[in-house]
């Protein structure tokens, strides 16, 4: 019995912490799903736009530059990326400075497709950060990067 009293201080100790916790989660939750529904649209998976946006923004990248790249967790990265080759939505060359290494490419094809979503995509977050003034905004970012080294 002592340890279930144990646990209810603890729980009670922490109530503001573990409610944070749950409001933070289910806001980023509710922001990813209205998110991707653009994405979801235009046929792409969020890793495949993930790769594409990547791609478009910072121009040729290497497999583990993508990965840190990306805000898509995805384990399996190379899939996505022989996927959207198949599709000819990028091409992988062999790395002139590595020969073990991949450099990955848009293609004009995935060019024009992330310039097709893209627009939608921007849109779509600036209506879903509405909720919060200019202020907000930078307020929460600078909470945000206080968990950057945690």
């Amino acid at each position: 019995m002592k340890d279930i009293k144990n646990i209810k201080d603890i729980i009670n100790e922490n109530k503001l912490t573990l409610s944070t916790l749950i409001t933070f989660t289910r806001a980023e939750h509710t922001i990813h799903k209205k998110e991707l529904e653009n994405i979801k649209l235009s046929g792409l998976t969020s890793a495949q736009f993930g790769v594409l946006e990547a791609l478009y923004n910072k121009g040729d990248l290497r497999i583990y530059e993508i990965i840190e790249k990306i805000l898509t967790t995805s384990g399996n990265i190379t899939v996505v990326i022989k996927n959207l080759e198949k599709d000819g939505l990028v091409k992988k060359n062999l790395d002139p400075e590595d020969k073990r290494s991949t450099i990955i490419s848009i293609t004009d094809k995935g060019k024009k497709i992330i310039e097709d979503i893209l627009p939608n995509h921007i849109n779509n977050i600036s209506e879903i950060f509405n909720v919060l003034t200019d202020e907000d905004k930078i307020t929460l970012k600078n909470i945000l990067k206080k968990f950057k080294n945690i």
